[in-house]
């Protein structure tokens, strides 16, 4: 059964460990520091160098189609025999954007509110980056859906960082 592991970066060697995880997406600021685990081999690590924001800001690298196609590439490729563990620093927008963006991906017959919805419940801290949504949104031809969904899920509640969780493909 096919998983998606979110969490902080404070908490991704125990995230990876617990959950098994064969591959690591990290999406983080360029600069910050970052170990891939041991366990992870490097053909399995993707890392995207990408703030978090929505708009251009100077020093600052906005989430573009480059990004979402590298990731979409690597996730496409991973095999789902065992998980995958999505991260950014605070394990709230940046890697629940991924992980919703993966979902879409790899089931695109289901619906987007569904998975959305899924993702909320998951995680009541999850605030997915629009930027990312809306690139892959068009990037995976959802017409609009991907955006929609996200909004109808509405800001997650405040936190310093999320509290790892798993979403199941299934």
């Amino acid at each position: 059964m096919p998983k998606l592991y979110v969490c902080p970066l404070s908490r991704l060697p125990d995230t990876v460990a617990a959950a098994e995880a064969s591959h690591v997406v990290t999406l983080i600021n360029v600069g910050t520091a970052v170990t891939r685990p041991a366990s992870v081999a490097a053909a399995n690590y993707l890392f995207i160098g990408v703030s978090d924001i929505t708009a251009p800001m100077q020093d600052h690298i906005l989430p573009d189609r480059a990004h979402v196609e590298g990731f979409l590439d690597f996730v496409r490729a991973w095999g789902r025999e065992k998980p995958l563990v999505i991260h950014c620093y605070a394990g709230i927008s940046r890697s629940t954007a991924a992980a919703f963006i993966a979902a879409c991906a790899l089931r695109p017959e289901r619906d987007e509110a569904e998975i959305a919805g899924r993702l909320r419940l998951a995680s009541p801290s999850a605030t997915p980056n629009r930027r990312l949504i809306a690139v892959a949104d068009e990037m995976l031809g959802r017409d609009g859906r991907m955006v929609a969904a996200a909004e109808a899920i509405g800001r997650g509640s405040d936190a310093f960082e999320g509290e790892p969780f798993c979403l199941d493909l299934d």
